[in-house]
């Protein structure tokens, strides 16, 4: 069987010699099963891909399928927006090594960097936008929020709207829907945070990302992310979309 993804020939070693079996289940199962099940198009796959895989640190994975990805479409500044967008969710401890892997992947290709810039706020304008986005896709639960927070994390609660959504969410590349998949991949595939995963699920079911979009990131994702952290996601989106 040829490989079908640049993941067993670009940079991944030598491992189609020295396993070959590894290599024939896995595309099966990845790029047959999953994918013919997941029933997302090409672009919204890689959204889902790509920031998962900056979750779990596999490096040479995301180089990989950002390879593939560019192959099948996905912009340079897409994908330098998910990289970008991973920074408030998984911190630039775990994201950086990925910003500087994009810019390798794209210099192979001679994709001239910098590329355009998306930011659309500025220092006087990122928390009031910010801010308008958050109750966009949460709506009351944000005012609630601050309602709520104790005296010494209310600073938590104006990082989030000015930082997290007001210099991340607003950016160009991307808009709000894609954005918020991106988040769902990233909360999914770094485990553990399944309450937040709850409600970037809710989220996404508010801004148009239905179950069907919900479960076939899911699907797009065991493979990658192995059975219990999908099984966690797949409970996520039945509580919200149960209620």
């Amino acid at each position: 069987m040829g490989c079908i993804s640049n993941l067993f020939s670009e940079t991944s070693g030598d491992l189609a010699r020295t396993d070959p079996e590894l290599v024939q289940l896995f595309e099966r199962f990845a790029f047959g099963d999953a994918r013919a099940e997941s029933g997302l198009d090409e672009k919204t796959r890689y959204l889902v891909l790509l920031p998962a895989l900056i979750a779990c640190q596999s490096v040479t994975v995301y180089k990989a399928m950002l390879s593939d990805a560019l192959d099948a479409g996905m912009t340079p500044v897409e994908a330098k927006e998910i990289s970008y967008h991973a920074i408030a969710y998984v911190g630039m401890a775990k994201a950086y090594d990925y910003i500087v892997a994009a810019n390798e992947v794209f210099a192979e290709r001679g994709i001239e960097l910098p590329l355009a810039g998306q930011a659309t706020t500025d220092a006087e304008t990122r928390f009031d936008e910010g801010l308008a986005v958050q109750r966009g896709i949460f709506g009351p639960a944000i005012d609630a929020a601050y309602e709520s927070a104790p005296a010494d994390q209310l600073h938590i609660q104006r990082f989030l709207s000015a930082n997290c959504f007001g210099d991340y969410y607003t950016r160009g590349g991307l808009d709000v829907a894609e954005r918020e998949l991106v988040t769902f991949a990233l909360i999914l595939a770094l485990g553990g945070c399944e309450p937040q995963l709850t409600g970037h699920a809710r989220g996404n079911l508010a801004v148009g990302n239905g179950r069907s979009v919900l479960v076939g990131a899911v699907t797009e994702l065991v493979p990658f992310v192995g059975y219990p952290r999908s099984l966690n996601a797949l409970r996520c989106i039945t509580e919200v979309t149960s209620e």
